[in-house]
């Protein structure tokens, strides 16, 4: 699997294009800005663009999803809990906080399912449900990688002081779901730099909540 990140405004946000070797088939995981900057790449590559999915829908993260969708016509699926972020009054409230505006935002076109297994050309991804961030807040496990977006950082752990987040349902998240996955799973964050299980597991200053 070819995996792309592009760091992108308003805040530096992660967005991942993953990339089957043997088919070309590609998805965008979490959108949140500079759509020229993604399509360029998805473009220059010739991947067949198959869906974006997002593991949350704070505005940072789907702020390039609707002129992704205009220009390729895929589907966006997102968790149903997280919906509420992109009503408009939530969403344009959440860009004034920031000091931003002029964004809109997407329409869900597919609920993510949990129980399903998702894929796309030869490659395939569970999906985890690790509430606190955000109510509907997923990750995606593949073979050797899990993208997690905001729940867990290289040496901390997403915020909870956003509505719709809570501290224990975060922990219980990351306990219950990915500190039970292997040591040498590399974990790509929503923000910043990847790391591993093992390393947060040892390292990251939360670690109590976990052990």
């Amino acid at each position: 699997m070819i995996i792309q990140t592009i760091s992108v405004a308003p805040i530096g946000t992660n967005c991942y294009i993953l990339a089957c070797e043997k088919t070309g088939d590609a998805i965008i995981i979490d959108p949140g800005g500079e759509p020229e900057k993604i399509l360029k790449y998805v473009d220059d590559q010739e991947y067949n663009l198959k869906y974006i999915i997002n593991t949350h829908a704070h505005f940072d993260h789907v702020g390039a999803v609707l002129d992704i969708q205009k220009a390729k016509g895929v589907p966006f699926l997102l968790h149903p809990d997280d919906e509420i972020y992109l009503e408009p009054t939530v969403f344009a409230e959440s860009l004034r906080n920031f000091g931003f505006f002029n964004v809109k935002p997407p329409k869900v076109n597919e609920y993510i399912n949990a129980d399903k297994e998702y894929g796309f050309g030869k490659c395939h991804f569970s999906v985890l449900e690790t509430p606190g961030h955000s109510p509907g807040g997923v990750c995606f496990l593949f073979e050797k990688e899990v993208f997690v977006g905001d729940t867990l950082f290289a040496g901390s752990i997403g915020r909870t002081d956003f509505p719709g987040g809570s501290m224990p349902v975060l922990m219980e998240s990351i306990k219950s779901k990915l500190m039970t996955l292997k040591d040498n799973i590399i974990v790509y964050c929503g923000h910043m730099g990847s790391t591993t299980i093992g390393k947060e597991r040892v390292f990251n200053p939360f670690r109590e909540y976990w052990v």
